[in-house]
């Protein structure tokens, strides 16, 4: 084989170590799945962000709150509970305030802190559920932005090891026979910094994101406390 071809991609990864080259197989299989999960996350936060933008249009637009819950409840059953986060949080919080304040008017007492107390837990319950739904396998894209390039890393000195071992046979140490080796070790670097850079880079940006979207619901959770407390007196 001419040096060319020993130092030809594919000749570099089947000529590695076993060892090598399962270090190389477990960093493409993560690899695979950090791009799966970037990719789903990404068309996640982004329905997530459209839904409630349409949501927050429609509840300030000066609509029937009971309109807009029996709009919300009919929106779930027909999309299977596909709805938009902030208006199943806003679901929550209305579906537990007519609830208590049925449950109250059945015995003929008026205590509007218990509803909004009730409906903000609701929400609060709701809104815990959504925030990690969004976040889901964004703890796996940190993990492998940070132990990726230490994986690689591994690797690569196994491969120099038995590179520089394999000189013991030589009589005459050359770069020509050390280079292969060496070549072969540090693939498995590079495909580690492959894997971890779009993890890294998905990670912060999503996470950024996601902060974004919690800022919102939070202050919705509160607008729209305010908003049951007038109702409740």
């Amino acid at each position: 084989m001419t040096v060319t071809q020993d130092l030809s991609f594919i000749a570099l990864i089947s000529n590695a170590s076993l060892l090598v080259q399962l270090v190389m197989a477990l960093l493409l299989l993560v690899s695979v799945m950090s791009w799966t999960y970037i990719f789903r996350k990404m068309f996640a936060i982004k329905s997530a962000r459209s839904q409630t933008e349409e949501f927050e249009r429609a509840f300030w637009s000066g609509g029937n709150l009971n309109t807009l819950y029996e709009d919300a409840t009919s929106n779930r059953r027909k999309s299977g509970g596909n709805s938009g986060a902030l208006e199943r949080i806003f679901e929550s919080g209305m579906s537990e305030f007519q609830k208590i304040k049925a449950s109250l008017a059945s015995r003929n007492t008026s205590d509007p802190a218990s509803m909004i107390d009730g409906a903000r837990r609701a929400m609060r319950a709701a809104y815990q559920r959504e925030m990690d739904a969004l976040e889901s396998h964004l703890a796996f894209l940190a993990s492998v932005g940070s132990v990726s390039p230490y994986v690689g890393l591994f690797g690569t000195v196994w491969g120099i090891m038995n590179a520089f071992r394999g000189l013991a046979n030589v009589q005459q140490a050359t770069l020509a026979s050390v280079a292969p080796g060496i070549a072969e070790a540090l693939i498995a670097t590079a495909i580690g910094l492959f894997a971890a850079i779009p993890a890294v880079v998905a990670y912060n940006r999503y996470s950024h994101d996601i902060d974004r979207l919690s800022i919102r619901f939070e202050s919705f959770i509160e607008e729209f406390s305010n908003i049951l407390q007038r109702q409740a007196r």
